[in-house]
């Protein structure tokens, strides 16, 4: 991305945060707080990743670091990837049958009982709209208008 575009980028980014921060002054329980306060985190990280890229640009337009091009290809590449979640992030072990949770430590998904052998993967369930209350079209304008993806969903054990 040019420079202008990251800080065209940034702008909204920092806009979202402020409205998220507005927003969360009209919040009735404690959960629906935590998702503010967790896409506020999420869109500072953002914003930090938008501030490490245009720092880079600046180094390779001066030539004062004859690593910064390579580093902003990366950072580029990272930053295509950028996601915010907002509940549950699940990560799986497919070769040992493993998973995690939020970072957690790793558990067996092997299941067995006297009916044989299981693997029972959670499973990630999204949010519906009366669960994210005001949030919801937040979020849904944070996505359209950065093309950053934010999940908010929960992780869910199912039987079978």
């Amino acid at each position: 991305m040019t420079t202008n575009q990251n800080l065209m980028l940034y702008t909204k980014l920092a806009g979202f945060r402020l409205v998220v921060l507005a927003n969360r002054f009209g919040c009735d329980s404690s959960f629906s707080r935590e998702l503010h306060d967790r896409l506020v985190d999420g869109l500072e990280a953002a914003i930090d990743r938008i501030h490490v890229i245009m720092e880079l640009q600046r180094r390779v337009l001066i030539g004062d670091d004859e690593f910064a091009e390579y580093q902003l290809e990366g950072e580029n590449e990272i930053f295509g990837r950028f996601t915010i979640s907002l509940l549950d992030d699940l990560e799986f072990d497919c070769d040992t049958h493993e998973f995690r949770v939020n970072g957690g430590d790793w558990m067996n998904a092997w299941a067995a009982d006297a009916t044989g052998v299981d693997i029972n993967y959670p499973k990630l369930v999204a949010l519906i709209e009366d669960e994210l209350g005001s949030l919801a079209p937040i979020i849904e304008d944070i996505t359209l208008a950065t093309g950053i993806p934010v999940y908010v969903a929960r992780a869910v054990q199912w039987a079978g």
